[in-house]
């Protein structure tokens, strides 16, 4: 098969279980490119997530994105692109024909009461991992909490947030930071 038909079928797969949106799929695709494919260097892959989550627009079509457009240029981007987006497209677009013959069902109300734990179970898992791999440590962890309580308390906007790191890890790094 060829890398976009694999890339194609790999994202298509990660887009099957998008429960929860992109951040709960990063495990499935840090499974997929990194371990399974070596598609990135898990450098890469954080390096990635940092950007897709800094663009405007979804998650998941952004990072699948990046990836393809390493992979193979512009249409290694479409072929990542489309295969994330087309089982969620094909999934709303079953649930909108079908919908109204099941939305007061209490079984898929107490299926969907379910889910819910389960997502933010695959949302925190990536997120400590990530922060793992971010190298955050007892030290400077309260940059991160800072940032997200910023937003949640104050409503801050993100942009702010990631211009004012950028701008202190620049002045971190190129200033302040202890000579080793």
């Amino acid at each position: 098969m060829s890398i976009y038909g694999e890339s194609f079928k790999t994202f298509f797969k990660i887009g099957m279980f998008t429960l929860g949106g992109g951040y709960a799929m990063i495990p499935i695709i840090e499974t997929e490119v990194v371990e399974k494919h070596k598609w990135v260097t898990k450098e890469e892959f954080l390096d990635l997530i940092a950007i897709a989550q800094s663009c405007p627009g979804v998650f998941a079509i952004n990072i699948s994105t990046f990836i393809g457009y390493k992979l193979r240029k512009v249409r290694g981007a479409l072929a990542c692109a489309i295969g994330t987006a087309l089982p969620s497209f094909l999934i709303i677009l079953a649930i909108a024909m079908f919908f109204h013959q099941f939305e007061d069902n209490p079984v898929v109300a107490a299926i969907f009461r379910g889910i819910r734990p389960a997502v933010v179970a695959l949302i925190a898992v990536p997120t400590f991992n990530l922060a793992v791999s971010a190298k955050i440590s007892w030290v400077n962890c309260w940059i991160p909490v800072a940032g997200a309580l910023l937003i949640w308390l104050l409503g801050v906007s993100p942009v702010i947030i990631i211009l004012a790191a950028a701008i202190g890890g620049y002045v971190y790094g190129n200033y302040i930071k202890p000579t080793e």
